[in-house]
């Protein structure tokens, strides 16, 4: 079967047993903090299981997008070297919450493997948790599995949990034997790819309470999770996950690029780079960047572990980039965001390569020198400072200089290593911003009503009456959820309003409305009186919510400019819609030019001049994408979505407030165009009231320049290069004549040069503007010595630095270098420094001994003439 087929058969088959077919969450995780990575198939139904969340199914089945490298759940060092561990790789799941249960999973599961499928049924075990006894009951009735073939195990195999607290259950494992004889009934859990597990069925039965103890839930789900590579390979008939049509043609790829045939004894390559491209080219998709930190650094190592991989391969130039057409042939249409974004992947992957091509080779010769110590020395570990020299040095992560030390049988001291990297971090640490996280917790707030909550009302209703469902009291700081709200929690980058609410005998100014699963947690500062009664009166502020609309509009606007003026490349990559800002992170690898910027600036306020009416709708989501309503890559969208469209200019889903016409934005004025990371450019822009008051404020700056410069308006930029031009010509002449001074000084210097054994010595402090005129005194205080050594110090921006000069004939017949010369110097004043015989450079921190040093300068020099 062609894996397209599988993935179908899958889907169709629960879709017939009533289940709906659900789209993958994005591998990067929308609205878990926990996770850097989505990497099962529940992360998607975490707040369901949570009690947080209800949907409008209770039966679901899904092929979910998985990525594993990191944390607890990491495959990435066994990636390449077996034949099953996979960085990416899909999950199949189907879903009951609260609906069905054991049987039904039991009974699905096989008829699936066996009447679907064609599996053979005397090659399939099940196992089950210890105490168990209905699953193993049900195994041996539906399936009429026997004893041998259901196996028990304890928790560490089959007791499945979220945390440390929360929901939890036994689960039943399916394992396939592909032993040529059957004969595999002990390598269940053995840990053997001759007989694995190819799918789980996990019983949420329990709560885990705090105290250990588990409780049983109110209602029971069902969660399996069964890894598609694998039951893929198996029906194919294949040796190996790498030999399926998943994997083959890439393999087929990179060795037509490489000229290095597949095998599978020598494939490790080939193997490890068809991973890490899958990995890559999803999680670029779906939002994420390499970069030095979080989930960024994760896809930073892949795509370096790739890169050294295909060096080996004989790779010089970049090649991975070129890898991503292949993928999308296979999987663009399984995931049409693969599809969509996947030049813009190609041009991240091919960054991202360029850049850490420029120090592979150079790295590459530093690991080899290291190798040579460290066997020099009969020793098997490469030292941490060594490894974290070429990470910090050449961009080597942890786990690439541990994959070229395992290739030379030698460990690597991560310990040391990270003692090294927290010390670089300590130095760099700077304080971060403090945020106020709402942690919704029911069983902590107190409830003063029953009912649904947090259901918002406010697009039309500025202020309404409802009651206050829950409520948490710290102080001043009041958290509470309504039945309804008039209030816009911060999503999708838009901030969350502001405004108040008035109770009986209190009132509660709202600094703050954030979501919480899918409840609105409004976060408030106690004005007046003490919540007792529910009822209240809430009220946004108006001005506000306006004030946001119109950065809202503006920016759907300006998204719309950008992709007419630098290409259907760019897109939304982040936001922060604000009442006194937007910032509009997009999609694109260059500078914006100035030019453009203005066409983009002219765009957003023509079609606001049109005063184009804005329209918002609701619609299934795959009837909005067709439409082609763009989707944003931080955004999570549920089965319905709301459409925001502008006249026929833009369209795009969105749950955020807007005007009704365009023409109520007032004004739009671009402020600012800057890099936010790898392959990111920050947009950041005025609209309605606060580019009025740039445009005033820009108007009265150059008002008083006029006045200043006695010009006019069109006359300021060349009056101001030529005060610029003026002045740097004053600060020229002013620089040659300290030289010239400063030459006079070095001549009397010279003429006052002690006598040392036939040489001539000068150590001296001078007044220096910088490190080059140091250095153009000391070149002429070696010219003027005729045979000697000179030391110069000058203290710049409250440091000390030295400049050593030797002449040649002494470098020559007594060997002395200034190198060595400068350096015994600076240690007086506790620094270091070094360069070539003739000259060398040095510095120090001790100002106050900077003296006792040029004192010393006679008493080295003698020093070290006499050792030759």
């Amino acid at each position: 079967m062609k894996s397209s087929e599988v993935r179908q058969s899958f889907l169709d088959f629960f879709k017939s047993k009533g289940h709906t077919i659900v789209p993958s969450a994005p591998v990067v995780p929308l609205d878990d903090p926990t996770l850097l990575f989505t990497n099962a198939g529940m992360n998607q139904f975490k707040n369901i299981f949570l009690g947080l969340e209800k949907r409008n199914y209770v039966r679901a089945v899904d092929t979910q997008k998985c990525i594993r490298a990191s944390g607890k759940h990491n495959d990435l060092e066994d990636v390449g070297f077996d034949t099953y561990h996979h960085t990416f790789f899909e999950m199949l799941g189907n879903w009951s919450f609260g609906d069905y249960y054991k049987a039904e999973a039991i009974e699905w599961a096989w008829e699936l493997l066996t009447k679907v499928w064609g599996l053979s049924k005397d090659r399939i075990y099940a196992t089950v948790y210890r105490t168990d006894e209905e699953a193993e009951k049900l195994w041996k009735k539906i399936a009429g599995l026997p004893g041998e073939r259901v196996q028990r195990f304890d928790e560490k195999d089959n007791f499945w949990e979220m945390g440390e607290t929360g929901p939890c259950g036994p689960c039943s494992e399916i394992h396939i034997d592909l032993t040529p004889d059957k004969s595999g009934s002990k390598l269940v859990n053995a840990g053997d790819p001759r007989v694995m597990e190819i799918w789980n069925l996990v019983f949420i039965q329990y709560n885990r309470e705090a105290d250990r103890s588990l409780k049983e839930l109110p209602a029971k789900h069902v969660d399996t999770g069964m890894g598609f590579e694998r039951v893929l390979a198996v029906l194919s008939n294949k040796r190996s996950n790498y030999d399926t049509d998943l994997f083959t043609p890439i393999i087929a790829k990179i060795s037509e690029l490489s000229g290095k045939g597949y095998d599978f004894e020598n494939g490790v390559g080939h193997r490890a780079i068809s991973d890490h491209l899958r990995c890559l080219s999803f999680a670029i998709a779906d939002g994420a960047l390499p970069s030095n930190e979080g989930r960024g650094y994760v896809l930073r190592r892949i795509l370096r572990r790739a890169a050294r991989f295909g060096r080996k391969l004989g790779f010089q130039e970049p090649f991975f980039y070129k890898l991503v057409p292949v993928l999308v042939d296979i999987m663009g249409e399984a995931f049409p965001e693969l599809k969509e974004k996947h030049q813009y992947v190609s041009l991240v992957i091919k960054a991202e390569e360029e850049s850490f091509n420029n120090t592979l080779d150079r790295g590459l010769e530093i690991f080899e020198k290291i190798v040579t110590n460290v066997r020099s020395e009969k020793a098997t570990i490469i030292p941490g400072e060594d490894a974290f020299r070429l990470y910090d040095t050449y961009g080597f992560p942890i786990d690439l200089t541990q994959l070229m030390a395992r290739e030379r049988g030698l460990t690597v001291d991560e310990a040391g290593f990270n003692s090294a990297m927290e010390e670089q971090r300590a130095r760099a640490r700077a304080a971060g911003k403090w945020v106020y996280e709402v942690d919704f917790k029911p069983e902590e707030w107190r409830q003063l009503t029953k009912g649904n909550e947090s259901r918002f009302v406010g697009y039309n209703d500025y202020e309404i009456q409802s009651e206050i469902r829950r409520v948490h009291v710290d102080g001043d700081r009041v958290l509470l959820t309504l039945a309804d709200t008039p209030f816009y929690a911060e999503s999708g980058g838009q901030v969350g309003d502001g405004g108040r609410i008035e109770g009986d005998g209190f009132a509660i100014e709202i600094v703050d409305v954030q979501k919480a699963g899918s409840h609105v947690v409004h976060v408030g500062k106690l004005i007046s009186g003490k919540i007792e009664s529910p009822k209240i009166v809430a009220k946004i502020d108006a001005a506000r919510r306006l004030a946001t609309a119109r950065h809202h509009t503006a920016t759907h606007l300006l998204h719309k400019a950008l992709r007419d003026s630098v290409g259907t490349h760019v897109t939304q990559a982040g936001s922060l819609v604000a009442p006194d800002r937007l910032r509009f992170d997009v999609t694109h690898f260059q500078k914006i030019e100035p030019a453009q910027l203005e066409d983009i600036e002219g765009a957003v306020n023509e079609h606001i001049r049109q005063d184009l009416e804005i329209e918002t709708f609701q619609m299934p989501y795959t009837e909005a994408r067709k439409l082609g309503a763009m989707a944003i890559f931080e955004e999570k969208y549920g089965d319905v979505v709301r459409v925001v469209k502008i006249g026929d200019y833009s369209l795009e889903l969105c749950g955020g407030t807007h005007l009704h016409h365009t023409g109520e934005a007032g004004m739009f004025a671009l402020i600012g165009e800057s890099s936010a990371a790898a392959g990111i450019r920050r947009i950041e822009a005025l609209a309605g009231k606060m580019s009025e008051g740039l445009l005033r404020a820009e108007r009265r700056i150059a008002d008083e320049l006029r006045a200043i410069l006695n010009c006019g308006r069109d006359e300021l930029p060349a009056k101001v290069r030529e005060l610029i031009d003026n002045r740097k010509q004053l600060e020229r002449e002013i620089r040659e004549l300290r030289l010239k001074m400063a030459k006079q000084e070095i001549v009397e210097l010279a003429n006052r040069a002690v006598s040392l054994n036939g040489l001539r010595v000068v150590s001296a402090k001078v007044e220096a503007a910088n490190v080059d005129d140091l250095r153009t005194m000391s070149d002429t205080l070696r010219d003027r010595l005729g045979s000697g050594v000179g030391v110069l110090a000058a203290v710049l921006d409250g440091k000390i630095n030295f400049v050593c000069v030797v002449t040649d004939d002494l470098i020559k017949q007594k060997n002395l270098k200034a190198g060595d010369i400068v350096k015994k110097v600076a240690a007086v004043v506790g620094g270091s420094g070094g360069g070539r015989p003739h000259q060398a450079l040095a510095g120090g921190k001790d100002v106050q001994r900077l003296n006792e040093a040029l004192r010393q300068v006679t008493d080295i020099v003698q020093e070290m003439t006499n050792r030759h």
